[in-house]
């Protein structure tokens, strides 16, 4: 990069805001998807709104690709710097701005890692609802960018559900506030619109997040069955009794095994395991218990445990929220693919992606939010035999395949970024995608937030819309990079 152009940036965040050394790069060259690299021309780190729009303003004037980062624990490559381009890091921009117990709400930077939002408020008998497995280390910008999800999700909704106003610099420098502090803001859904949109729209500098109260009871009951299509059937018994559990997570053994070598849940050795959690009034989440306890057992559950504390709650959650990382202790490469299916699919899903592991020649351990049919298979593989990466990126693709032909989605939480974005066509039509493409248009004619994510093909503002015909890998899901 052009030394003017750093000096420029440097005179911005200071010295120890400016990272331009080859060495130091390397740490930014990819997400947590390390399948992707690219290594960025700098990596600013700024501490203010302010200085956001100082960096932002000089990337629109010179015509400077970035992509904003949070923790960089993403899935998808959304974080993934682009060639030519920088990375504006948010991580310094950490602080918790305001806690407002009365009106249900705390505004943060970006920068603040999603469980201190509910350390914060905890005290004070809040918490914040959206729990990626990532939530000890994922920063909320991260979250907005990508809608992120977790196992409460099922009952309280998305990051969407929980933002009410976003403060954002768009890619021109200018700042602008969409939402506000209200639940049901007058006109368009602009927070709807930026929340998901993968940092392709703007940097966001600031977050109003909404916190709900604690409820007065919360259990948790662990069920064991002999296969996931047993424990697929109890998900489905379970929502067509018109319960909404707080959530309903299953692991099927190869991820239980996992877990257990990670961090000693003491989940029994079974082939599918459910973990259904209850809150809301005592004697409300006493009856339901019951009566999730029977759903259980009719479907062939061969041991249910409900958790009798606080601590004890925490280890049945602990084996699932490693489960992730964990499989890195069975596996020394693995693909998280992120998918979503309606619920009564489960068991033949599961059954298909079986089928497919088989012929394959390559194991997928499956963990997921059954409750919602989000789906995470974790496709096991060596790099270092010949073929077998490209092997398990063919069959992470026709798992995404499987989805959309069920009638679900190419992702239900990590986003699109750079992994699926050949995957979109399975699911849009080229009208469709047009659509999205205005969008975009709209905040960022140049195209400089984060370019080259999200949509199949290069797309320019003020192309006109016609024809396409996709390349051959397009349309087999496949893209040459593998």
């Amino acid at each position: 990069m052009d030394t003017r152009i750093l000096e420029e940036f440097r005179a911005v965040v200071g010295e120890r805001g400016l990272i331009s050394s080859a060495e130091e790069l390397h740490t930014y060259e990819c997400d947590g998807l390390t399948n992707f690299r690219v290594m960025p021309e700098a990596v600013l780190l700024p501490e203010s709104a302010e200085q956001v729009q100082a960096i932002v303003r000089v990337c629109h004037r010179e015509r400077i690709p970035f992509v904003a980062r949070g923790s960089g624990t993403g899935l998808s490559g959304g974080a993934l710097p682009v060639e030519h381009g920088i990375v504006i890091s948010t991580a310094r921009m950490n602080r918790i701005l305001e806690v407002d117990l009365t009106n249900q709400r705390v505004a943060v930077e970006p920068g603040v890692i999603n469980l201190d939002v509910t350390g914060r408020v905890s005290p004070h008998g809040f918490f914040y609802a959206p729990d990626p497995s990532s939530q000890s280390v994922c920063s909320i910008g991260g979250n907005v960018a990508e809608n992120s999800g977790g196992a409460h999700c099922l009952k309280y909704g998305f990051t969407t559900t929980h933002v009410l106003g976003i403060e954002v610099v768009l890619p021109d420098g200018s700042m602008v506030h969409l939402g506000g502090r209200t639940l049901d803001a007058p006109g368009y859904d602009l927070p709807g619109v930026f929340v998901g949109s993968e940092g392709t729209l703007g940097v966001t500098t600031k977050v109003i997040l909404r916190i709900v109260k604690r409820p007065e009871c919360i259990q948790t009951l662990l069920a064991a069955f002999g296969t996931t299509g047993e424990a697929g059937a109890a998900v489905s018994g379970i929502i067509a009794a018109g319960m909404v559990p707080a959530a309903i997570e299953m692991m099927d053994n190869l991820s239980i095994q996992a877990a257990e070598a990670a961090v000693h849940a003491h989940y029994p050795d079974c082939g599918g395991l459910l973990l259904v959690e209850l809150d809301g009034p005592a004697a409300e989440v006493a009856s339901l218990m019951e009566r999730v306890n029977e759903i259980c057992r009719s479907c062939g559950a061969t041991e249910i445990r409900v958790a009798q504390s606080e601590a004890e709650r925490a280890v049945f959650w602990k084996g699932r929220k490693a489960a992730f990382a964990a499989v890195g202790r069975i596996s020394p490469n693995y693909i998280v693919q992120d998918g979503v299916i309606p619920r009564t699919a489960l068991p033949r899903i599961l059954e298909e992606i079986e089928r497919l592991s088989a012929a394959a020649g390559i194991k997928v351990a499956n963990v997921f939010h059954a409750g919602d049919g989000n789906l995470h298979p974790l496709v096991l593989y060596d790099r270092r035999v010949p073929g077998q990466e490209h092997a398990a990126e063919e069959l992470a693709m026709r798992i995404l395949e499987l989805c959309v032909e069920a009638g679900g989605s190419i992702t239900g939480e990590h986003g699109v970024g750079e992994e699926k974005k050949l995957m979109m066509g399975k699911m849009f039509s080229e009208p469709d995608l047009e659509t999205m493409q205005l969008v975009r248009c709209a905040f960022d004619p140049l195209q400089l937030s984060n370019p080259s994510k999200v949509f199949p093909r290069p797309r320019l503002c003020g192309e006109k819309p016609g024809r396409y015909e996709p390349h051959p890998l397009e349309v087999a899901g496949i893209a040459e990079r593998f």
